[in-house]
C-alpha cells in the first residue's frame, strides 16, 4: 500500500451536502449548503472542486473526476465547529455542548463574570458580531462596560476595543469567562476574543486579532498520535483554537479564507513528514452565518483559484483531503448551522483512477486514514476506520 509523506486535510467550514437521516430532530428540513449556493448563484465558476467530485454528490455531475469522493455521515451529537473537527480526529463526542441562543446567559455566570472582571456587561444576547457592535461599541468605550454576546453556537464572545480595552484586557477577561464556563450548566464549546477597532457607527471592523478559548479534547485525536510519534502536525487557521494546541506541532493564523490558503500553499513549498490541517472559516463566519449564498458562492470561486495552485504543488507523495465540519445552509431560516453531510474529496498525483465510493457513517475516517498511511494504530476508544484500502494508484 502506497504511502504518503506528506498529507493536506482542507475544512471547508460549513460546506454540507446535504441532510442526514436526523436532521429534522435538528429543526433542519431539506437542508444542503453547497447545492442551495450554487442555485441562488446560478452556477458557479470552480472547475477544480468540480474535476474532484463535489458537484457529483449534489447532482451537478463532472463527466471526468480525478481522485475519489464520498459523503460522510456525522456519528456525534451535535453541529458544531469543534464536535466536527473532534470527530474527524477520532473522538465521538455524544453530550452536546450548552448554547443559550433564545436566553441569553444565566445572571449568575453574568453577575460573576462582572465581579471578576470588574467591569459591567451589556448585551447578553444572540447577535451577529457586526449588530452587535453598531449597537452597543459607542457605549463600551464610553462607559468602559464590557460586550458579552453569544450566536446560534456553543460560544461565549467577549467585544474588546483594541485602543480603549487593550488586547491584553480582553484576552484576560476570556480567560476568566473560560474558567467559569467549565461548569457543566454553563459549558460552552469555545469563549473567544473579538478584538475591534473604531471610535464610532459605521466604522468599527473587527481585527484579525481574535482568539478562542476552547474545552481541551478529553481523550487521544490522530494529531496527538502524529506528534507522540515525531511527525509535523500543522495547523492553519483556527485548527490549534479548536483542539487547544494539543498534537499540534506548529500554528499558522489566518486573516481570512484566501489568506489561510496562501500560507497553506507557502507550506507546500517546505519539506515535512506528517499532516498540514487547514480550517477556512470565512465561508461560515462571513456568509453561512449571515445568510449569504451569493458572498458564500463567491469564496467558493475564490477557493477553487487557489487550490487549483496547490494542485499544481503537490509532489507525488502527497495526499490531499477536502472535507468540512457541518452545514451552514445560507438559503435556510436562522443563523444557527445546518445538520447535514459533509464532502470528502481525495486525491494525489499518484491516482491514475478515481470516482464515488460508498458513503461512510463517521467523519472519523478522517484521521483514522492519516493514522493509516503513517502505519500508526488508533486508540479502541476512538471513532472510525481508515479508507486507505479504498484508494486505488
Amino acid at each position: 500500500m502506497k504511502k504518503f509523506k506528506r498529507i493536506f486535510t482542507i475544512v471547508i467550514d460549513s460546506l454540507g451536502v446535504g441532510s442526514m437521516p436526523d436532521s429534522g430532530k435538528y429543526g433542519d428540513v431539506g437542508v444542503n449548503t453547497f447545492l442551495h449556493v450554487w442555485n441562488a448563484s446560478e452556477g458557479l465558476e470552480i472547475p477544480n472542486l468540480r474535476m474532484l467530485g463535489l458537484g457529483n454528490l449534489c447532482g451537478i455531475t463532472a463527466d471526468h473526476v480525478r481522485g475519489y469522493f464520498l459523503d460522510l455521515y456525522e456519528a456525534s451529537t451535535g453541529k458544531d465547529t469543534m464536535t466536527g473537527h473532534w470527530e474527524m480526529m477520532g473522538l465521538h463526542v455524544t453530550k452536546p455542548f450548552q448554547t443559550f441562543t433564545d436566553t441569553g446567559f444565566p445572571p449568575e455566570l453574568i453577575r460573576e463574570l462582572e465581579r471578576r472582571c470588574g467591569r459591567k456587561i451589556v448585551g447578553n444576547k444572540s447577535a451577529s458580531g457586526t449588530d452587535i457592535l453598531e449597537e452597543y461599541g459607542e457605549h463600551e468605550i464610553a462607559t468602559g462596560d464590557m460586550i458579552v454576546y453569544t450566536s446560534a453556537d456553543s460560544v461565549l464572545q467577549i467585544c474588546g476595543n483594541e485602543e480603549t480595552m487593550g488586547l491584553d484586557n480582553l484576552y484576560h477577561y476570556c480567560e476568566i469567562a473560560r474558567e467559569l464556563t467549565m461548569r457543566d450548566e454553563w459549558k460552552v464549546g469555545r469563549v473567544i476574543a473579538r478584538p475591534y477597532v473604531g471610535k464610532k457607527k459605521g466604522e468599527f471592523r473587527r481585527t484579525a486579532n481574535r482568539h478562542d478559548y476552547a474545552v481541551k479534547p478529553y481523550g487521544t485525536t490522530a494529531l496527538d498520535l502524529l506528534k507522540e510519534n515525531g511527525l509535523d502536525v500543522i495547523g492553519v487557521g483556527k485548527i490549534y483554537d479548536i483542539f487547544c494546541g494539543q498534537g499540534i506541532t506548529e500554528t499558522y493564523r489566518s486573516q481570512s479564507s484566501v489568506h489561510g490558503m496562501e500560507q497553506t500553499l507557502e507550506i507546500a513549498e517546505k519539506d515535512f513528514t506528517g499532516l498540514c490541517y487547514v480550517n477556512l472559516v470565512d465561508f461560515d463566519a462571513l456568509w453561512g452565518h449571515r445568510r449569504n449564498p451569493e458572498g458564500y458562492g463567491r469564496e467558493l470561486e475564490a477557493f477553487d483559484v487557489k487550490l487549483g495552485e496547490l494542485m499544481k504543488r503537490l509532489r507525488e507523495d502527497d495526499l490531499l483531503m477536502i472535507t468540512a465540519d457541518h452545514g451552514n445552509d445560507p438559503t435556510y431560516v436562522g443563523t444557527d448551522h445546518t445538520r447535514e453531510r459533509v464532502p470528502l474529496l481525495i486525491y494525489s498525483p499518484l491516482m491514475k483512477q478515481g470516482g464515488r465510493l460508498a458513503s461512510e457513517d463517521t467523519f472519523g475516517v478522517v484521521g483514522y486514514t492519516v493514522a493509516d498511511n503513517f502505519g500508526l494504530h488508533m486508540p479502541p476508544e476512538t471513532i472510525g476506520y481508515s479508507l486507505m484500502p479504498s484508494i486505488v494508484f
